[in-house]
């Protein structure tokens, strides 16, 4: 039987090495000579995981995860003519769709958490869903739901807190009890916030300014950081996939800026804007606005 041999060397600051300790390996190229055996051909990245093991396999896609390094490759969307994945057989699958804010939101969790290897993203079209996710996932045919344990849930708030209490990764609800109780009051106001931005629509972009006053008060109740309870949490969560399509929309058909005379939600927006887990799950603003447009065409 041939023998494998194995050459991993690193490249860090311009030196090599083949000995680094593995916490400092995310930070140093590896190179990985290919290996050829008889009427074989094993190719790096395979030989890579065969040295490593697969618990440490693991433990670096993760730590990739965790610094934000890792960018998903992301399906397309399944639309009536595609077929269903199979149900209950031990995988946790998020359906979403790409451009819905309510979905974002789980999605946005999923990734805060460091989740993309345990929570297979399934995405549907929005404009021409597949009958069997109305008829086996969401009788209501809305995203997101998920599929778990042998069974599907629903509603976007409850689901950012179910996945945040039962799956591995950085706590996203706080302990305290001051903030604790300020983060029920902040997601309980997401639905009234929401309603009242949309039925400025209608009217003078102006209607919604009570609601944005409302959040730059509330970001200025903790002082030990830039988001809603000072750190980052669930409720930033909650609010970001909406005020990321209010604030281009507002601006570009009202000509209305959330953030003038709103320094904290303008930092807010800043601070939100540098976190890798959520740029992932963004949209290009045009296309916002776009559809934004296109749905509330009758308030115009």
């Amino acid at each position: 039987m041939a023998s494998l041999k194995l050459k991993v060397s690193y490249r860090c600051s311009n030196n090599n090495t083949d000995s680094i300790p593995f916490s400092l390996s995310l930070f140093c190229k590896k190179e990985v000579t290919q290996i050829r055996f008889p009427n074989t051909t094993i190719s790096p990245p395979k030989l890579h995981l065969q040295a490593l093991g697969n618990a440490r396999a693991k433990v670096l896609f993760s730590a990739k995860i965790a610094a934000g390094t890792v960018n998903e490759v992301l399906p397309p969307p399944l639309d009536s003519t595609s077929e269903p994945p199979q149900f209950f057989d031990g995988t946790t699958r998020l359906y979403i769709s790409y451009t819905c804010p309510f979905a974002q939101r789980v999605w946005i969790t999923r990734n805060c958490k460091g989740l993309q290897d345990k929570i297979k993203l399934v995405i549907l079209d929005r404009e021409n869903r597949p009958a069997w996710y109305k008829e086996k996932i969401n009788s209501a045919d809305k995203v997101p739901s998920l599929e778990h344990n042998n069974e599907f849930k629903g509603e976007s708030l409850d689901l950012i807190k179910y996945i945040d209490s039962h799956f591995e990764g950085p706590s996203l609800f706080p302990h305290d009890p001051d903030k604790k109780e300020f983060a029920e009051e902040l997601l309980s106001y997401t639905d009234k916030f929401n309603k009242a931005v949309f039925s400025s629509f209608e009217r003078d972009g102006n209607v919604a300014g009570a609601a944005f006053d409302y959040i730059e008060t509330a970001l200025s109740k903790f002082g030990d950081g830039p988001f809603f309870l000072g750190q980052f949490s669930l409720v930033d969560i909650a609010y970001a996939p909406f005020i990321e399509r209010f604030q281009p929309f507002l601006l570009d058909v009202k000509k209305y800026d959330i953030i003038a005379g709103r320094p904290k939600l303008e930092a807010w927006i800043k601070e939100m804007d540098k976190n890798d887990a959520y740029k992932q799950t963004r949209r290009e603003p045009k296309e916002l606005v776009e559809i934004y447009k296109k749905r509330f065409s009758t308030l115009l």
